[in-house]
């Protein structure tokens, strides 16, 4: 899991950084965590602001962890490996928000259908 990975790599980043910056980190990646918890489990109807939501929060660990790394905090090949596996969660919370407007999308196309 991605988390662990940072987890393994926030013990060992400077305490300049781990305390601000890296704690900030962590904190977004818990936040993620429980965002995707909520929605897994949410109506399907219900899930994309949820799941916009996380692809926010993707985004912005991408940012401040490069900020880190370009502080010098963390290590090439770390940055590295943890962004490769931030990249997939992006794509598959990209497919998953495009499912999910369709879906939607469609279940409003036939709705209104009814109603006419």
């Amino acid at each position: 899991m991605a988390y662990l990975l940072w987890f393994e790599y926030y013990q060992t980043i400077p305490k300049a950084h781990r305390h601000t910056l890296g704690q900030q980190i962590d904190n977004l990646w818990i936040e993620i965590i429980k965002t995707l918890a909520v929605a897994s489990f949410l109506p399907r109807q219900e899930k994309l602001p949820y799941v916009r939501s996380t692809i926010q929060k993707v985004d912005t660990l991408k940012i401040l962890l490069m900020i880190l790394w370009e502080a010098g905090s963390l290590q090439n090949q770390k940055y590295i490996a943890l962004s490769l596996k931030i990249e997939i969660i992006g794509k598959m919370l990209g497919g998953w928000n495009g499912q999910l407007i369709k879906q939607n999308s469609s279940e409003s196309a036939a709705r209104q259908s009814k109603e006419k």
